[in-house]
């Protein structure tokens, strides 16, 4: 089997979050799940291991989104598959341009999406 290199982060957002993030600015982010989908080349599992963190510098869109209070990643599945074809294949709304997809080259408009169940965006 091919080596994972593509992550998804299913995440929870338990009530309405307001947040700063870097320089997108600031964007309310209602109760529901969310699917952000990543990549690493290298050093993966520690790549996903820094997401589930808490002590972290702000580097990321998505840094900025798990620090809110009330928000939480529920699950994490890994892909062997190119990060933008899955981000295409998973279906939800998008909240927020370019969230974590200010480097695509595929027209991506945002790698994060709000999904009405986990289970409609393939998590268990």
């Amino acid at each position: 089997m091919p080596e994972a290199r593509t992550y998804q982060l299913l995440i929870e957002v338990s009530e309405p979050a307001r947040v700063e993030v870097g320089k997108l600015g600031c964007f309310d982010f209602p109760v529901g799940y969310y699917v952000y989908t990543g990549s690493a080349r290298k050093n993966f599992k520690a790549r996903v291991a820094r997401h589930l963190s808490m002590e972290k510098k702000m580097h990321w869109h998505i840094d900025y989104l798990l620090a809110a209070r009330g928000v939480r990643v529920a699950e994490v599945l890994c892909h062997s598959d190119d990060e933008c074809e899955v981000n295409r294949r998973t279906p939800g709304q998008i909240v927020v341009d370019g969230f974590g997809s200010s480097d695509c080259r595929s027209g991506c408009k945002s790698h994060l999406k709000r999904v009405s169940t986990p289970a409609a965006a393939g998590f268990p």
